[in-house]
């Protein structure tokens, strides 16, 4: 098996684009990575698009060859990857694999995802969850992560006012991304007093509906620095599975998934929890950013809601959070989120973060789930 390096990266921006269509936002990032990279379009050997829903969003399937025609990419090989919110994660890993096994030198891993042109985009986001014993009940994902912060709070003491902070640090770190979709800070009170959803979460615990694309270039790490200065090294990719609903599960304040995704990635990075200097979560609420510090390894069990209020969560303090201001401050197009996530710790580990740049900076890891957890992907990098 070979290194595999990232030699370049691009995101859109996020947001409801209305005036950029599903095959532009795509064929935007690609071209972006490409040039970011130093490479040309006909050096690259194969794609990995991840995309969770573009036959209910945009009545648009066949994506793959879709996205090949439009970016003048034909007949390179290009794959759709499918694994609800966490298809942009494993588009990356999609894409390291093959790079790593030698069966390709230089893959684009993508994705891309146009939300807003529907009416109702709950239902069907809620095809990520199990249908029968959880969709068709009425129950969506907002209800089912609320019952999962309801049992946190009962378990472990977190409080409504602990959860809005996290909404908080990201918003405040989203401020200072030109790409988020929602770049303003916010307060605890504006939480505490924003419409309810699902009780105890509330409109600012929410990730939004959003458009946007990311793309990644990989190449093997020997031959990284023919193409950029700055290349970032893949230390570990990782991949596990949980229950799809959370009736089956033992506890439903751990995310199984991660937490075994999470153990494979700093065995095979040779890492702990303590190496990594930034962290980028799959915080779709708020709840869930508690639960991936807990099960990343970063507190204890039950710890999170008071890491956060003390500030360790922070862009300068112990464990930099979502410094690209998370799902919720940044935006969360279903299948560009893995990609996203991987796209920001590459600036920061290349210094090219802005305001928002993580000092001293080396690892870099990025967590990105699928439904409530029923996959689970993780990264780490490393310049």
């Amino acid at each position: 098996m070979r290194d595999v390096a990232i030699i370049g990266v691009s995101q859109t921006k996020f947001g409801e684009l209305w005036d950029t269509s599903f095959r532009d936002m795509i064929t935007e990032a690609g071209l972006k990575a490409i040039q970011d990279s130093g490479i040309k379009g006909a050096d690259v050997d194969a794609m990995y698009v991840g995309n969770m829903s573009a036959g209910l969003f945009v009545e648009q399937e066949h994506i793959a060859s879709l996205i090949a025609d439009q970016a003048g990419l034909n007949p390179l090989p290009c794959t759709r990857v499918e694994a609800a919110c966490a298809s942009g994660g494993l588009a990356l890993r999609s894409g390291i694999m093959a790079v790593a096994s030698g069966y390709h030198d230089i893959v684009i891993s993508a994705g891309v995802e146009k939300m807003t042109d529907v009416v109702d985009p709950s239902p069907i986001v809620s095809t990520a969850s199990d249908q029968e014993w959880e969709a068709q009940q009425g129950i969506n994902f907002p209800s089912l992560y609320a019952m999962i912060a309801r049992r946190h709070m009962y378990e472990y003491g977190t409080t409504r006012e602990q959860l809005a902070m996290f909404s908080v640090v990201n918003h405040k770190n989203g401020a200072r991304n030109p790409l988020a979709q929602f770049g303003m800070e916010i307060t605890v009170d504006q939480v505490l007093n924003s419409s309810m959803v699902a009780d105890p979460l509330r409109l600012l615990d929410c990730s939004p509906i959003t458009d946007g694309a990311a793309a990644a270039i990989l190449c093997p790490a020997e031959d990284a620095h023919k193409y950029t200065d700055s290349p970032v090294y893949v230390k570990a990719s990782t991949q596990a599975s949980g229950t799809i609903a959370l009736h089956e599960r033992k506890d439903i304040t751990t995310i199984d998934s991660t937490v075994h995704a999470a153990r494979k990635a700093y065995k095979m990075a040779g890492l702990t929890p303590k190496d990594i200097d930034a962290v980028e979560v799959h915080d779709c609420f708020s709840i869930n950013g508690l639960l991936a510090i807990e099960d990343l390894g970063f507190v204890e069990k039950g710890k999170a809601g008071s890491f956060v209020e003390d500030g360790m969560t922070e862009i300068d303090a112990q464990i930099p959070v979502n410094p690209s201001g998370g799902l919720k401050s940044r935006g969360h197009p279903l299948g560009a989120t893995g990609i996203a996530q991987a796209a920001e710790i590459v600036w920061q580990l290349r210094g090219e973060a802005g305001k928002r740049q993580v000092k001293d900076i080396e690892v870099g890891m990025t967590h990105n789930i699928g439904g409530t957890g029923g996959t689970a992907a993780v990264h780490i990098l490393s310049n």
